[in-house]
């Protein structure tokens, strides 16, 4: 049985806190999670290798001359490894140095416990989280409309408490997806108020609705995040749309508030560019898109200040936000 010292180990969290420009030696336990073949410009493959662990991502570049290359390259997404490699730097970029590396047997994987240690999760409570779920179903007082809610949650199962909410944007971890919609719920509870205008019933299914379909898109079989063969050819927001249409019908919904219902989640994208279906043209859709577009940014930034070293001022450039983000701490004192 291979014995790997866990005290020698380092997160990507703490490798990524060492000094940049510095060369330091490193070992971790990581989750392969993608592998990319690149051309360079000398018209030779390399490798684009992404590892990871509940701490944070890093890439490893592999060329045809490289330790793993051969590995990496007959290997597949999912797989835990034990890397040896040592810290280098490009245009200021950590770019690790790959020295060794050796697949973990699954079943040393599974007695060491690995996955729990490599697989980000919400960092809230999944339970607590469920909670909420089940608290705002309640809420809902116009009856078919709780049923269609309700109905839509037995319909995909457990399946709803451990998907992310993304790939790789906001919330791409287990329990993502119910830590987005319990926020973007939580944010409605104290908004509505302030909008008469909205249907608070039909503004807080949507919310619990909306990213729905995303229980079909997604697939993490192999431990990695990918869209499956119908989330490809369909989208998470006609799979919600269907998911919606059917329980609804079932339960005799309303066709006003069904076909509201329906538009709030076809819209929730908020652009046709990001993929919604129709434009929000409802005070409700309106409503719904634009906390959900709120707790997707600030699902951004709490990653960002969750994983970026103290000693860096700013994180990585978010192609979301369109701009690194200021995590140094306001200081606060006492003018005098």
């Amino acid at each position: 049985m291979i014995q790997i010292d866990t005290a020698n180990l380092s997160t990507i969290a703490e490798v990524k806190s060492l000094e940049a420009g510095t060369s330091t030696l490193f070992q971790s336990v990581l989750l392969l999670e993608k592998i990319t073949t690149r051309t360079a410009r000398n018209g030779s493959d390399y490798l684009v290798v992404d590892l990871a662990d509940r701490t944070g991502k890093l890439s490893i570049n592999c060329f045809s001359n490289s330790v793993g290359f051969d590995y990496f390259k007959a290997s597949s997404p999912g797989h835990v490894v034990h890397i040896e490699a040592q810290t280098d730097y490009y245009q200021g970029k950590l770019s690790p140095r790959l020295l060794a590396v050796m697949q973990l047997p699954e079943e040393l994987v599974e007695q060491e416990r690995w996955l729990p240690r490599l697989i980000e999760s919400a960092p809230e409570d999944a339970s607590s989280l469920w909670a909420d779920i089940e608290r705002f179903i309640q809420k809902i007082e116009n009856p078919r409309l709780r049923a269609t809610v309700q109905e839509v949650f037995n319909d995909v199962g457990e399946s709803f408490k451990t998907t992310p909410g993304a790939i790789s944007i906001h919330h791409a971890y287990h329990h993502g997806l119910m830590e987005h919609t319990v926020h973007i719920a939580r944010a409605a509870e104290v908004l509505l108020p302030l909008y008469p205008e909205v249907h608070a019933d039909l503004a807080l299914a949507g919310i619990l609705l909306h990213d729905m379909g995303k229980t079909i898109e997604y697939t993490t079989e192999n431990r990695v995040t990918q869209k499956s063969r119908i989330g490809i050819l369909q989208g998470h927001v006609v799979l919600g749309y269907r998911l919606a249409r059917k329980a609804a019908i079932q339960h005799k919904l309303e066709e006003d508030l069904l076909e509201r219902l329906e538009h709030i989640i076809l819209s929730h994208q908020g652009e046709l560019e990001w993929g919604a279906a129709a434009m929000a043209a409802t005070p409700e859709a309106i409503f719904v898109s634009l906390v959900d577009n709120l707790d997707a940014k600030m699902g951004i930034v709490q990653q960002a200040l969750r994983r970026t070293p103290a000693s860096e001022p700013f994180a990585p450039y978010n192609p979301a936000i369109k701009a690194p983000i200021l995590i140094t701490p306001i200081e606060e004192g006492s003018s005098s």
